[in-house]
């Protein structure tokens, strides 16, 4: 853990987040949005970087992962909610805007909020999920990228998803992760995921999808887009055209042969990507 690392409890509405941060209450805000199967832990190998740079790191536990910000219904995991969230924690942080960081579902709320509240954020880095148009597109047009999603129909469709990945002490939740993440960090997603509604939540994300999350606008801030060429989740269909749908400055960066699990597994370029475009905005 980060020394000089606070862990505050953020009230929004009738949810109470967990949130890290980490780095000068002067320094320039990042908020950093966590993915699935992770937790705001996920942030943690490249936030030293990030608060020696002169930032300071805002990670919360999204909804359905703070233990106070767990609804049980399905529809308070619409993208309305989720990203009135992040809005919210801005204004409950007195921040007018940010620069905003976000990996898997977490890049999939950033696209959100940066399409729907461009005045609140400095600049972008999606990590891994492209724009919510290009992967759209992907799905109806790519096959490949068809295959690659079927487990999200699986986890929308199937009601023993969370059984299925808890049961055997969450061998097939540790599996996810492969071989290159950091076993700490898996068992503190793992002990996260385990507490009671916890994983449904995180599903409910999943569950709660609509086909308008592809009708977002391109975005118009200062964007970087990070993929990896080996993540099995996400193709090159969609990753190549994410491009169309940003119009502001736009940096591609590729890591030839990395995984799904970015800022766990290559920190350094992640941070490198992060702080380019943070100094150009």
């Amino acid at each position: 853990m980060t020394a000089d690392a606070r862990h505050d409890r953020v009230r929004l509405g009738d949810l109470t987040f967990d949130v890290t941060v980490t780095g000068p209450d002067d320094g320039v805000p990042i908020v950093a949005l966590h993915g699935f199967p992770e937790s705001a832990a996920s942030w943690r190998p490249i936030t030293p970087r990030l608060v020696r740079a002169g930032f300071r790191v805002i990670a919360p536990n999204q909804r359905g992962y703070s233990p106070g910000a767990r609804p049980e219904a399905v529809e308070d995991y619409r993208f309305d909610h989720l990203v009135a969230d992040v809005v919210g924690l801005l204004d409950a942080y007195d921040l007018d805007s940010a620069h905003l960081v976000g990996h898997d579902w977490g890049a999939a709320v950033a696209w959100q909020v940066a399409g729907r509240h461009p005045e609140r954020i400095r600049s972008l880095t999606a990590v891994s999920v492209p724009h919510a148009a290009a992967f759209g597109w992907a799905l109806r047009n790519d096959a490949d990228q068809q295959r690659r999603s079927g487990y999200m129909r699986q986890f929308r469709t199937e009601s023993n998803s969370e059984a299925v990945l808890l049961e055997e002490n969450s061998r097939r939740l540790r599996a996810v992760f492969g071989d290159g993440n950091d076993p700490d960090l898996v068992e503190e997603h793992v002990r996260l995921l385990s507490e009671p509604g916890a994983l449904t939540a995180a599903m409910n994300w999943y569950r709660a999808l609509v086909h308008e999350f592809g009708d977002l606008p391109p975005v118009r801030v200062p964007t970087t887009y990070v993929w990896s060429t080996a993540d099995p989740a996400i193709g090159p269909a969609c990753a190549e055209r994410c491009s169309d749908f940003v119009d502001a400055p736009y940096r591609f960066v590729v890591l030839e042969g990395g995984s799904h699990w970015i800022p766990e597994e290559n920190a350094d370029a992640l941070a490198d990507a992060i702080l380019a475009r943070a100094a150009q905005s």
